[in-house]
């Protein structure tokens, strides 16, 4: 699945439980490839009070244009089963399918069942309810379920203290229990809403050179479509004129038909479009979650310039460095950063690579590779040793200014390593050196036992990461030169009378070593003689009779 995204998009809501219905919503638009879940007709249930007397009140999926009243939908199905549970115990709703009307109930056409002796019903149908307290009770069920609990509390409260003052506490602290539970529930969501049509809702913030838009298309009260663009602004263009290019690009995008449009301003020249500003409701609800998300846009664009992923902004940028200096507890600003890294294959070719990283950005002048010389085989540490030795050793004897950080990436063994040297040039608290561990991204102090884990998230981590990136990426390209010059010596200079000068020119005519080998007789004459050519076809007979290629 990875190797196919070629687009990540991110929807800012409120809570986990608007995530699950927005992901609904989302999968059964577009009906992705590995979402097994949710494709088929099922939905997330909704609480519904029947349009008919004496109403009924029960969880559905399926949600009809029959002027009953939905409420939901809800993700917790048994938290919304427990709390219907719970009220029913103390505002009991008749469960049967009887028509109640007037009439019938007049007539005496119907006698109270067995829910009723029972106590579950107060049985309306035989004219013991009246009308106005079964409705004092169905208008509690709304109020909660729409997270407005304050007549249903002080309701339950007097129920309470009655039967603390009868000496019942047992039922006094079930109560309390109550109480608890429906405090803790949480209202509604606005991402699917049965009182919402069709609708496109749209917000705009702008800063600088540039403006960030949220587009949201909703169709029969749920969210369907969302996306948060950049548009540069150009000279003396207001949001009105942003907003309404974006408008009309992304309607047209999205092939919305919605004849009504949120905005945060009102705007002219959108006929046939009906342009509603809110100010209050769930219309407003939904221009503030579309609003977060363009805020969401314009702090995701400001970390990218920090991150010198987009222009550079030298605000963004000393934030970035006093949030760096904050995090690692530094006692200077960190204007002067330097990262190490090293490599080998197989012992073979040991190298390494240190990045320089001024202010905030990359500093590809003074970046340097390193040949190791003292150490022989496998040995990361001692590599590590030699490398920052032969670094500040130069940097002192040439009277040059040393970094506020140093990053080596690795864990504590690469970090002691290093610290030998800085001890050896008696850098040890002129300079802070820190390790970075490689698998869970922890950092590491000299001496410290215990690792500071930083939120994955964070500035700090996200430009700690940019660094070691950026070293792997020096140190791996490095690396491939000194291998590709190690493979020219050990395969064509040990043919004899071909030299390195001849051995880069047959690689420039034939790209690799297996063309050379795989090449005629006179094609290589062509390029380094006949005699040449014939030793060169004689040896590669010798290799391939042997088994070798």
């Amino acid at each position: 699945m990875v190797e196919e995204i070629s687009e990540i998009r991110f929807t800012v809501v409120d809570s986990e439980q608007d995530a699950f219905l927005l992901e609904n919503s989302l999968i059964k638009q577009y009906q992705p490839r590995y979402n097994m879940a949710l494709k088929d007709d099922k939905s997330y249930p909704h609480l519904v009070i029947k349009n008919e007397a004496f109403p009924r009140i029960f969880l559905t999926r399926r949600v009809l244009r029959d002027g009953s009243e939905y409420l939901g939908p809800f993700t917790s199905v048994d938290q919304v089963k427990a709390l219907l549970e719970l009220i029913k115990q103390t505002l009991p709703f008749r469960t049967c399918n009887l028509n109640l009307s007037e009439k019938q109930i007049q007539k005496g056409k119907y006698k109270p069942c067995l829910e009723y002796h029972i106590g579950n019903c107060k049985a309306p149908c035989a004219g013991l309810q009246s009308t106005t307290d079964y409705d004092w009770q169905v208008q509690q069920v709304r109020e909660i379920f729409k997270g407005k609990l304050g007549e249903i509390t002080r309701y339950y409260k007097q129920e309470m203290m009655n039967h603390a003052n009868r000496m019942e506490f047992e039922q006094a602290e079930l109560i309390k229990k109550r109480l608890e539970f429906i405090r803790n529930y949480q209202s509604r969501s606005v991402v699917v809403s049965s009182k919402l049509d069709d609708l496109d809702v749209c917000s705009i913030l702008s800063a600088d050179s540039v403006a960030i838009v949220n587009y949201m298309v909703v169709v029969q009260g749920s969210i369907i479509h969302t996306l948060t663009r950049m548009v540069e602004k150009k000279l003396d263009e207001t949001e009105e004129e942003i907003l309404a290019f974006a408008i009309g690009q992304m309607r047209t995008q999205f092939g919305s038909s919605s004849r009504e449009i949120v905005l945060p301003l009102a705007l002219e020249g959108l006929e046939p479009l009906n342009v509603t500003v809110p100010r209050g409701g769930d219309k407003k609800k939904l221009l503030d979650l579309s609003v977060q998300n363009a805020e969401w846009g314009m702090k995701e664009y400001r970390r990218q310039k920090a991150l010198h992923l987009e222009a550079p902004d030298e605000t963004a940028q000393l934030q970035l460095l006093e949030q760096l200096q904050k995090d690692l507890r530094l006692k200077e600003l960190p204007v002067h950063i330097e990262c190490f890294d090293n490599s080998n294959f197989q012992g073979a070719f040991p190298v390494a690579a240190m990045v320089c990283f001024r202010n905030g950005l990359a500093d590809k002048k003074n970046y340097r590779h390193f040949h190791i010389k003292t150490v022989e085989g496998i040995n990361d540490f001692a590599s590590m040793k030699e490398i920052v030795y032969r670094r500040y050793k130069r940097l002192l004897d040439e009277n040059r200014e040393i970094p506020q950080l140093i990053i080596i990436d690795g864990g504590k063994g690469q970090l002691s390593s290093a610290m030998e040297s800085i001890d050896a040039l008696q850098l040890r608290g002129k300079v802070t050196v820190v390790g970075l561990a490689k698998n869970i991204e922890e950092i590491f102090y000299p001496g410290d036992s215990a690792s500071l884990k930083l939120g994955y998230d964070s500035s700090s981590l996200l430009f700690l990461r940019r660094v070691r990136d950026e070293v792997h990426r020096f140190g791996i390209t490095f690396h491939r030169k000194t291998r590709s010059k190690g493979t020219i010596k050990n395969e064509l200079t040990n043919i004899p009378g071909i030299g390195e000068a001849t051995a880069v020119s047959l690689l420039k005519k034939f790209k690799s070593v297996r063309g050379v080998k795989s090449a005629g007789l006179e094609e290589l004459a062509e390029v380094v003689g006949q005699k040449r050519a014939e030793q060169i076809k004689l040896v590669n007979y010798v290799f391939n009779k042997s088994g070798w290629r």
